[in-house]
C-alpha cells in the first residue's frame, strides 16, 4: 500500500475516539448468524481496524490474530483487547496486505469486514482449516455507484465458490458472504 494510504488510515483512526468495550460485537451482517461462529479455535481478522471484530471473537473464546496496515489502528486494537480482558487471546500486527496474507497455520475463522483485495481470495480459502468459516463483508455496486473497491453483483459467491455457502446478501451498497471450507474426508 502506498505510504499516503497508510498515513490516511492512521489519520482517520487517530481522529476517532477509542472504541468502547461494549462496541466489540459481531458486525451487522453476522448478527443473525452468530451461532455459525465457533467459540473455540483460532481466527484471523483481516484489516481489523481498532479491533472490534477481533475482540468480539476473543470474547467468544477464540484466539485471534488481527492485522491492519495502520499502526494507530493496531495500537487501538491492543488497547481495546486489554480493556476487554482478552489480551491473552489477541495478537495484533501491522501488516500491509498488498504483500499477501501473513504466514501462519490454518485458522477456524477468517473475518474480513469492509476490506476487499481480490488478489487474496485464493490465499484466504487456503488459510481456512477444514470446516473453517469465512465471514466477509465488502462495499458493493449493488444499490450503489460502481467503484474500484466495490464488488460487482455476485462477486463474493463466485470468488469463494470452493467454499460451502451458508448465507449471503447484496443490497444498498454492501455485499456479504458466510461460507465454510469442506471438512476433511469430503
Amino acid at each position: 500500500m502506498a505510504e499516503a494510504d497508510r498515513l490516511r488510515w492512521d489519520e482517520r483512526y487517530a481522529t476517532a475516539a477509542p472504541p468502547a468495550v461494549d462496541a466489540a460485537r459481531p458486525p451487522g451482517f453476522l448478527a443473525s448468524h452468530e451461532d455459525e461462529v465457533p467459540a473455540v479455535g483460532t481466527a484471523l481478522d483481516l484489516a481489523c481496524g481498532p479491533g472490534l471484530g477481533a475482540v468480539w471473537l476473543a470474547l467468544r473464546g477464540l484466539h485471534v490474530v488481527g492485522v491492519d496496515v495502520s499502526p494507530v489502528a493496531v495500537s487501538q486494537a491492543r488497547d481495546l483487547a486489554h480493556r476487554a480482558g482478552v489480551s491473552d487471546r489477541c495478537r495484533f500486527e501491522v501488516v500491509d496486505l498488498d504483500d499477501g496474507l501473513p504466514s501462519g497455520a490454518p485458522v477456524d475463522v477468517i473475518l474480513c469486514h469492509r476490506f476487499r483485495d481480490r488478489r487474496l481470495d485464493g490465499a484466504i480459502v487456503e488459510r481456512l482449516a477444514p470446516g473453517g468459516l469465512l465471514a466477509i463483508a465488502v462495499l458493493s455496486e449493488v444499490g450503489s455507484a460502481p467503484g474500484p473497491f466495490r464488488a460487482v453483483a455476485g462477486e463474493l459467491p463466485a470468488a469463494f465458490a470452493d467454499l460451502d455457502p451458508l448465507a449471503a446478501g447484496e443490497a444498498d451498497g454492501h455485499a456479504w458472504l458466510l461460507a465454510r471450507a469442506a471438512r476433511e474426508g469430503r
